[in-house]
């Protein structure tokens, strides 16, 4: 075995008994105060007691009759004495932090490493304290450096000069603060000055400073860059030990039920193991004998159960900044998916965000809280699932060795535990008989559990909670998520907030019966976007052939929405419109992919990420790319109406877009297969099903059962690659996607909307531009050939918004320009090319055409 070094030893040395920690702990935390104490008295009577502490002698402690003016006595005074006058002045206070740190630590039993982190940092500032304080009240009475201050401040004035010692104190002051903060020069200003000072301050009195800097912090203008965890979490240390008489155990833990089920046989396996602990939880460890428990709960033969209740779900005040995280730690492994985990942030030299500077986001007091329907647990609701579910596969004569239960709000899911020798296909095979006998609205059986020696049995709950998406945008979860396009689903069965990265998805399906929650995940999806998102950072597309689910969305037009110009309405609800809205993301597409060519990048982040740091010049075509989401709200009906000429354009922008930030968002209420064809579903890897009637439905959706056995209202199913999470699906109401939306409607926005590229299909007039008789010019065609040449600027939309014409008619006029050479062809989104540059040559032309005509 090898020898550990002398250092190591001693950093790893633990006592075996955990009283001498809270011992040590609070005798560190005595002298800290002690020394407070004499320190503070020593700032008003240093010049009474300073005669007789200034000479130390042993007279002076051990004589009676010698008063001193410290509160502490005269061992105050001369402990004073000696650490302001003989040490370092009035950074001495620091040994008090130092030493209440350490007996708060000590008492938690925290690692020794983060003391000596504190300690040489509090250290180093001790030694630079004294100096400077000695160097800017020099020879002032008061020993505010005390003798290493006067001793060492002296010597330098002598050696640098006093210039030269205070550009030494600055330079180290600033050292400190660059390898502590790490600033970005590029955005130096006031307000990020103040902020990174406050954030160097908070990581020296909290031992930071060089502790856990495993990479550089990044920081945004107004949020401080967090782990997404919430918050710290408090050491559980509720178990209480239990002796052979009647005591009982309560300990923190999570939203989990344990029962243990004792075998009739009475070969049973062992059960000691402790419950999984998991959020917000209570939990009563009931005993195993009923004669030495009276009150232990017991529902049918000889079994016992562990009941844990959750708490309450807090709700945070409006608008109000949200505490840190203070539930319980959990041992339960949280759902993480790849869609989870966070993107990092950049810093930006270029913000985007400027041309509309005064966009304000919206606040959550726009949304309902739902704080009426609060969930409960029911006890004896739990207690007759675990006998209902035990008698019925023993029964079967199928036996178990635990039952462990996690609430959720919709949702209780019971892990059950088989004893050895018992296959799974019997247990999933009683899928039917569970529920009948549970008398459930639906059961769902996971046989078994990814990742886990369980098999599991979801029972819909008698009473179940709304999850309100107040609730989830106010969540630390979602407020520090660092992603792209962080889209707020709802709470998994453990409780938790599900938040996922869009962008990574990268685009989702949605499908369900009518009425079971597809139009309010869809508003769910597009609200947390607009509570997370600026109006220049992303763009929405979208197409509601039913023209009544997404019409509010039309007062944002100018902040968040993206069309085809010359449409009457920013939503699309026309078919023919809808096949020309999708191939005009086309051209968009294959634009973006031309400047991601040209600059040389493989996709949006790293293209706009050039661009931010100003290394893209936009005299070369080059602008700043917002994500843009195309949402279909009832995609059956346009396959219906147009079949192929839908199917081809998204089954493209679902394989090709993702690189350029164009992510999809499909809903149908129609799951068959000729809707969502091998095509779709090849291309969106991220699909959500809410209830549907058959099971055929549910594996068209996902490729396996499951959607038939919710229970409607929101609770769904996510499938992203091979795995599946069971979710209930946030709500919000109408009235407060109203209420969001005219938040974000009464604020100013853009003054001209973002348009998608121009598309003339084949049925527009004018797709033809020579085939035109030349007698049939338009009576704005001279007038809007001088506005083109006179701007240099070959629009349609130009032409439109300038001379008030429709969209239809600046079309058939920019084609005949086209056909008579006055602009090149069209560019897609860029404008035409004038191909005449000066207006009296113009002139001479238009009279051509005139003598012609």
């Amino acid at each position: 075995m090898a020898k550990k070094k002398k250092g190591q030893l001693l950093i790893n040395f633990r006592f075996k008994d955990e009283r001498i920690y809270k011992l040590l702990g609070l005798l560190c935390i005595f002298i800290a105060l002690y020394l407070f104490i004499a320190f503070t008295s020593y700032l008003f009577s240093w010049q009474t007691d300073q005669s007789n502490v200034l000479r130390f002698s042993w007279d002076f402690l051990t004589q009676g009759d010698i008063k001193a003016a410290n509160w502490l006595g005269r061992l105050g005074a001369i402990v004073s004495n000696m650490f302001f006058y003989w040490g370092f002045g009035l950074p001495s206070f620091i040994f008090v932090f130092i030493l209440g740190k350490i007996g708060i630590n000590t008492i938690r039993e925290k690692p020794f490493r983060e003391n000596i982190s504190m300690f040489w940092i509090g250290f180093l500032l001790l030694l630079f304290s004294s100096i400077l304080f000695d160097f800017i009240f020099h020879n002032n009475g008061f020993p505010y450096g005390g003798a290493f201050g006067k001793a060492t401040t002296t010597w330098l004035l002598n050696f640098v000069g006093k210039i030269g010692l205070i550009t030494l104190l600055g330079f180290m002051a600033f050292t400190v603060f660059i390898w502590s903060n790490n600033p970005n020069f590029n955005e130096l200003t006031v307000q990020k000055v103040i902020q990174d000072i406050r954030f160097f301050f908070e990581d020296v009195f909290s031992g930071r400073i060089f502790y856990k800097r495993k990479k550089s912090r990044k920081r945004t203008n107004t949020t401080r860059s967090t782990s997404t965890s919430g918050g710290l979490l408090p050491r559980n240390s509720g178990t209480a030990a239990t002796d052979n008489n009647t005591s009982t155990s309560l300990e923190i833990a999570g939203t989990e039920l344990e029962i243990t089920p004792n075998n009739p046989s009475g070969n049973l396996a062992p059960t000691d193991e402790t419950p999984e602990t998991k959020k917000g939880q209570l939990a009563l460890d009931l005993e195993k004998k009923k004669r030495e428990r009276p009150q232990t709960l017991r529902s049918g033969g000889d079994t016992e159960m562990e009941i844990t209740a959750p708490e309450p779900t807090a709700i945070i005040p409006d608008d109000e900044p949200s505490q840190p995280n203070t539930t319980v730690n959990s041992d339960y492994k949280e759902t993480t998916l790849e869609i989870q985990t966070d993107n990092k942030l950049h810093t930006e030299p270029y913000d985007p965000t400027l041309d509309l500077s005064s966009y304000e986001h919206p606040v959550t007091s726009l949304l309902d809280d739902y704080n009426d329907q609060k969930f409960e647990i029911d006890r004896q609701e739990l207690e007759q699932n675990k006998d209902q579910i035990i008698e019925t596969l023993l029964n079967y004569k199928i036996e178990i060795v635990k039952i462990k239960a996690t609430i959720g709000p919709t949702v209780t899911l019971y892990e059950i535990v088989p004893a050895p020798g018992v296959r799974i296909s019997k247990i999933k095979n009683l899928e039917d008989d569970i529920a009948l006998s549970l008398s459930a609205m639906g059961i769902r059986i996971i046989a078994p559990i990814p990742g886990k020696g369980t098999i599991g049995i979801e029972v819909a709950n008698k009473k179940t909670q709304i999850v309100s998406l107040k609730e989830l945008l106010q969540s630390e979860k979602f407020k520090r998520a660092k992603m792209d396009l962080p889209i707020a689903l709802g709470k998994t069965i453990q409780n938790e907030v599900f938040v996922a990265d869009l962008a990574k998805m990268p685009h989702l399906l949605i499908a369900g019966a009518t009425g079971q929650g597809k139009s309010v995940g869809i508003n769910v999806i597009l609200m947390s976007l607009l509570y997370k998102k600026h109006p220049s950072q992303i763009k929405f597309v979208l197409i509601d052939p039913k023209k009544v689910e997404l019409f509010p969305y039309s007062k944002i037009e100018n902040h968040f929405l993206a069309y085809l110009p010359g449409l009457d309405e920013p939503i699309v609800t026309d078919v023919t419109k809808v096949v020309h809205t999708l191939n005009s993301l086309l051209i968009e597409m294959d634009n973006r992919y031309d400047l991601l060519k040209k600059a040389r990048t493989r996709n949006i982040r790293e293209y706009n990420d050039k661009f931010v740091q100003r290394r893209l010049n936009p005299n070369n075509g080059h602008r700043f790319m917002p994500f843009i989401i195309l949402v279909v709200d009832e995609f059956a009906d346009l396959i219906m109406t147009a079949g192929k000429e839908v199917e081809l354009p998204i089954g493209r922008l679902a394989q090709l877009s993702r690189a350029v930030g164009i992510h999809l968002i499909i809903a149908t209420q129609r799951p068959s297969v000729n809707i969502i064809t091998g095509v779709i579903k090849a291309n969106f890897p991220a699909r959500i099903a809410f209830k549907v009637t058959a099971k055929v439905d549910s594996r068209t959706i996902l490729d396996t059962g499951g959607a038939d056995r919710l229970i409607g209202r929101g609770d769904m199913l996510l499938s992203y690659g091979s795995d599946l999470v069971r979710l209930q699906c946030a709500f919000v109401d109408t009235p407060e996607v109203e209420r969001v939306i005219d938040y974000i409607g009464d604020q100013r926005g853009y003054a001209v909307p973002f348009f998608l590229p121009e598309f003339h299909g084949d049925d527009d007039d004018g797709n033809k531009p020579g085939a035109f008789n030349i007698k049939d010019l338009d009576e704005n065609f001279y007038d809007a050939a001088r506005l083109v040449v006179q701007n240099q600027h070959g629009s349609t939309s130009m032409i439109q918004r300038r001379m008030k014409l429709g969209y239809n008619r600046a079309g058939r006029i920019m084609d005949q320009m086209e056909a008579l050479g006055i602009v090149g062809p069209s560019a897609g989104s860029k404008a035409r090319e004038v191909l005449i540059y000066d207006e009296v040559e113009l002139e001479r032309y238009l009279e051509d055409i005139k003598t012609r005509k």
